[in-house]
């Protein structure tokens, strides 16, 4: 059987190392590249997120971003809480909150300003 249709996300990163040392604190794992440029793909469970090194970056300037749907976000919520992330500031992780448009969810800012929106469908 084939493996179903998937999206992955390229993020801009200023150090793809310092990225995947942020992302392991919540429970990513994953490689870097460095030849011919350095890339890294990280994995936790079936999500995966691609970054791509952009040097010049500026976190707060950032608009880069993608969602994460998730089955249990509450879960997913408390596993990535042990990281210990600030709730204002880059980074930071805001609570889980219940959307006008139908998802409860919750928001992670990486270092790189990167907003990562991570939610499951209200029922």
């Amino acid at each position: 059987m084939p493996p179903p249709d998937l999206a992955i996300p390229i993020l801009p990163s200023r150090s793809v190392n310092d990225t995947l040392a942020f992302y392991r604190r919540l429970g990513f794992d994953g490689t870097v590249s460095a030849f011919p440029y350095s890339y890294a793909i990280l994995r936790r469970g079936a999500v995966e997120l691609h970054f791509f090194t952009h040097e010049e970056l500026v976190p707060a300037d950032s608009n880069a971003s993608c969602y994460i749907r998730v089955a249990d976000v509450e879960a997913t919520y408390a596993a990535f809480s042990a990281a210990g992330l600030p709730t204002k500031g880059i980074p930071r992780m805001d609570a889980v909150t219940n959307k006008p448009w139908g998802m409860r969810e919750f928001s992670i800012v990486d270092p790189d300003g990167n907003l990562i929106r991570i939610g499951q469908r209200m029922e």
